[in-house]
């Protein structure tokens, strides 16, 4: 029901943009997250984002250089990536949250969606 596309191979100072869409159901009441998972690593946080949009929050690696954003017409989840950075190579996911969304989610537990990931590497 989530399907994330837009990664690929960059070379570090560059952008991408991801994008998650979401089929078979509305996503308008729930939060959404961005998370990642590295080779050899555990999946972490990177981006979430309420019903609404008022309320984002970000992991510290990559505040500042990322954004994340949300169309309820599209039913679309983006994250635009700025200034990327080798250690930001990683399979990025969307995931919807099991609550309604009033609230920004940064635990993995808080999510019962998941897509399923897009490659994004970047070279030094």
């Amino acid at each position: 029901q989530l399907a994330e596309s837009g990664g690929g191979l960059v070379q570090a100072g560059n952008s991408l943009k991801l994008s998650c869409v979401a089929s078979g159901r509305t996503l308008h009441v729930h939060s959404m997250s961005w998370f990642r998972q590295a080779p050899g690593k555990e999946r972490e946080f990177v981006a979430c984002i309420n019903w609404n949009a008022a309320i984002t929050s970000y992991a510290d690696s990559v505040k500042g250089r990322f954004t994340i954003s949300r169309d309820h017409a599209k039913n679309t989840l983006y994250l635009e990536m700025n200034s990327l950075k080798p250690e930001d190579t990683a399979v990025y996911y969307c995931a919807k949250s099991r609550q309604y969304g009033t609230m920004c989610y940064e635990a993995i537990g808080d999510y019962d969606g998941w897509g399923q990931g897009t490659q994004v590497t970047v070279s030094s």
